[in-house]
């Protein structure tokens, strides 16, 4: 006769299966979590800081707590500290989109720095690494987080990598990754700082937001590296003005450097104070106008242009006094045969093509990227152990079907995701409910990638509420998108951030 299974049986039955899938499942994560861990130890400052370096990988789960990705990492924490609610902690990454943590680890972030001749010419290898006198880890301690799809991150499961290329899913895993790290670390009441680069900063301001709504972690401060919350800023899309304003600044400066001004004033600051004063208003106005403008105004514009910029009267004129940042790059040095960089447009390239109209590669980017690509993964492998049968990713850019998905919830307008997406409104949300976290925002005054006047249109716009607005600080470099690379740059940062840190934390 065969037995009936009541109902506390079937119970017992689910419960029974559910723990050994939970118990399988955790089996499996912790397989695929890796952590290394070797000890070192640096001068900052003159002072000896000894620390341990972690490369590891963490596993995130979705709602239905199956496996979805394995994140890489690469972690500085101080030894002898004893007191975590007394030590910050940093989360750092790159931008892109698609790019890892390289840059900021191996250029000002970690302990360790690849040394480059900024701006003249690196060559090929052999390349210098040094102790990096610039790195925060005398004040905190530091994660450098690779999206999925670059370093050692990967999906995992029935997840595939493109579930995690998009705005809305990367910023959703970044938060999910830091509040793992917390939680594993026992870093729940450490200060916390969020510090990301270009892609990163629109990344960061999402990233606030996500973890103060979803995780209840309110982090203490963000610095934003060569900002874009904004793309509007950088899009140059047709019939709206606004890129063409906030370029106009970095362009002149751009012109001061390379001395192609007629009438080159002494200070640059006094001389940017000026062109934006033009930009937001004269400038503004009149490309406002559109094709109502008159020739007469049309004239008076074009001559200022040309007193800022060096480009001739008639390129500006041909242009409809519109100049995208391509063919500025391309026009500045026109007759010389090279073109100027645009993440940082110090740097100068050989232009093959001199008819061209456009300057598509960047002189910066080509010089920089062996030196430090050669110089992290010798890193990597040598001075922390990390096995040579790894690969890691440098961008997410070698898989094919890399795209990113652009559509941002918050951001939607009228007609929904047809807005250009912004993470103002996260930023904005995330200082509301958190209105004792502050921001600091690092520009370069010759990056032409996110140029700072787009940065300060898009902070004068947030609406925020008077009694936080002073929570906003705003550095200037002469330098680029990367400016630390530049030493006398890298050392204003090191002081910058570590100041920012040490005053926000208390």
């Amino acid at each position: 006769m065969r037995k009936s299974i009541t109902a506390a049986g079937l119970m017992l039955l689910f419960i029974t299966l559910s723990f050994a899938a939970w118990a399988q499942s955790d089996s499996i994560a912790a397989t695929i979590a890796q952590k290394l861990a070797t000890k070192h130890s640096i001068k900052i400052d003159n002072k000896l800081v000894s620390y341990t370096a972690t490369v590891g990988t963490l596993i995130l789960k979705n709602e239905k707590d199956e496996l979805i990705a394995s994140i890489g990492y690469t972690a500085y924490t101080k030894d002898g500290e004893t007191d975590n609610s007394k030590r910050p902690v940093t989360f750092s990454y790159n931008g892109g989109p698609g790019s890892s943590s390289m840059w900021l680890h191996m250029g000002i972030m970690g302990p360790r720095r690849v040394v480059v001749n900024d701006p003249l010419p690196n060559g090929p290898a052999p390349y210098k690494v040094e102790d990096n006198n610039y790195s925060i880890l005398d004040v905190s301690d530091i994660v450098m987080i690779d999206p999925v799809g670059t370093g050692f991150s990967r999906a995992i499961g029935k997840a595939k990598n493109i579930d995690f290329w998009g705005v809305d899913p990367d910023i959703k895993s970044i938060s999910q990754f830091i509040k793992n790290y917390v939680h594993e670390n026992e870093r729940w009441n450490s200060p916390k700082y969020l510090l990301g680069e270009s892609y990163g900063t629109f990344r960061s301001a999402g990233v606030a937001d996500y973890l103060q709504e979803h995780f209840g972690i309110s982090v203490n401060g963000v610095v934003l590296v060569s900002s874009v919350l904004d793309i509007r800023t950088l899009s140059f899309q047709p019939t709206d003005d606004l890129s063409f304003i906030v370029n106009l600044p970095t362009y002149a400066a751009t012109s001061w450097y390379h001395n192609k001004l007629a009438n080159k004033p002494a200070s640059l600051d006094a001389f940017l104070k000026e062109v934006r004063t033009f930009a937001f208003g004269e400038y503004a106005s009149a490309l406002l106008k559109g094709d109502e403008l008159s020739e007469e105004e049309k004239n008076k514009i074009a001559d200022k242009l040309v007193s800022y910029t060096g480009l001739g009267k008639d390129y500006w004129e041909k242009a409809n006094l519109r100049v995208v940042q391509p063919q500025f790059s391309q026009e500045l040095l026109r007759g010389t045969e090279e073109i100027a960089g645009r993440l940082d447009s110090r740097y100068k390239g050989i232009s093959q093509d001199q008819l061209s109209e456009y300057a598509f590669n960047d002189p910066q980017s080509s010089d920089i990227s062996p030196a430090f690509i050669s110089a992290f993964m010798n890193y990597y492998t040598t001075e922390l152990k990390v096995s040579k049968d790894k690969n890691y990713n440098t961008g997410a850019y070698v898989f094919p079907d890399f795209k990113w998905d652009w559509k941002h919830t918050r951001s939607n307008g009228f007609f929904g995701d047809a807005s250009t997406p912004n993470t103002a409104p996260d930023l904005k949300n995330a200082m509301s409910t958190n209105p004792r976290m502050k921001i600091m925002v690092l520009n370069g005054l010759y990056d032409l990638a996110t140029p700072f006047a787009g940065t300060e249109y898009t902070f004068d716009h947030l609406g925020l509420n008077k009694k936080i607005r002073n929570n906003i600080t705003m550095k200037y470099y002469e330098a680029g998108h990367m400016m630390y690379i530049l030493n006398t740059a890298a050392a204003a940062f090191k002081k910058d951030v570590a100041e920012f840190i040490t005053t926000s934390s208390k």
